[in-house]
């Protein structure tokens, strides 16, 4: 990965990166400092508001989303290098204990109007866009689901506004819990592990018909340290790789 630009090495990387890498790349910064003495800041939260930030200058030096649009956007602007994929993800379901829902029944059960439907914001958020690419597989199977789930999918996270659960509570299992919604479309990692702090939740995998992958890019930002591009190096690294898979996420640069 190149860039014209490089800064001088300095003894911090400043990381942005998708919300759903929160624990893995945290885990993949401590591994990097362990190795390097370098410290990785990060800032996490929805890839699209992520990369609006970057394009109006933050001080991002490396860029990990959860897609390959955004950081492409940022490229084709000159504001980062190549993209590169670096780890994978599906859609899931966490459901609320009081559902019976199962891979069989859970399109019936997004398509019951008494069932209230949590999804992110599409555009500002890529598991937004994952779950409305999902509503469209759908209409392939039930004619005219596809415009029932757009109209009742309840955009609860991934927005400029929305709300963040208090500390130590997880945003999807929060939600459910407070009754806002009664299942949660959301990245598989995510969702199992909201089920792991709230045990009761279930988390319910899409049938083959409606599943989606979701393909999660990497770049460095122009200007960046040459300690940024380590720490990018580290990540597609075979170590960064397994902290990734080991947080369940598909990790392309482990050996097959």
């Amino acid at each position: 990965m190149t860039i014209t630009t490089v800064r001088a090495a300095n003894d911090t990387v400043q990381l942005y990166a998708a919300g759903s890498l929160r624990s893995a790349l945290t885990d993949v910064g401590r591994a990097f400092k362990a190795a390097t003495g370098t410290t990785v800041e990060a800032k996490f939260g929805p890839s699209g508001l992520l990369k609006d930030e970057i394009a109006g200058g933050a001080k991002a030096e490396v860029f990990a989303a959860a897609n390959m649009e955004h950081p492409q956007a940022l490229a084709t602007a000159k504001r980062g290098g190549p993209v590169v994929l670096f780890a994978r993800n599906e859609l899931c379901a966490l459901v609320s204990p009081t559902l019976a829902v199962t891979s069989e029944t859970l399109l019936d059960a997004m398509l019951d109007p008494k069932v209230k439907l949590g999804t992110s914001t599409p555009r500002s958020d890529p598991s937004g866009d994952y779950t409305f690419e999902m509503f469209r597989k759908a209409e392939a199977l039930k004619p005219g689901a596809q415009a029932t789930l757009e109209k009742k999918a309840l955009q609860l996270m991934g927005g400029a506004s929305s709300v963040t659960p208090p500390p130590g509570r997880l945003v999807y299992s929060w939600h459910i819990e407070e009754g806002r919604a009664d299942m949660f479309l959301a990245y598989c990692t995510a969702t199992r592990e909201a089920q792991r702090h709230s045990p009761d939740m279930k988390v319910v995998a899409l049938p083959h018909a409606l599943a989606v992958g979701a393909d999660y890019g990497l770049t460095v930002i122009e200007g960046a340290s040459s300690a940024a591009y380590r720490f990018a190096m580290f990540i597609l690294s075979v170590e960064g790789q397994r902290i990734l898979a080991g947080y369940g996420f598909g990790a392309p640069g482990l050996p097959q």
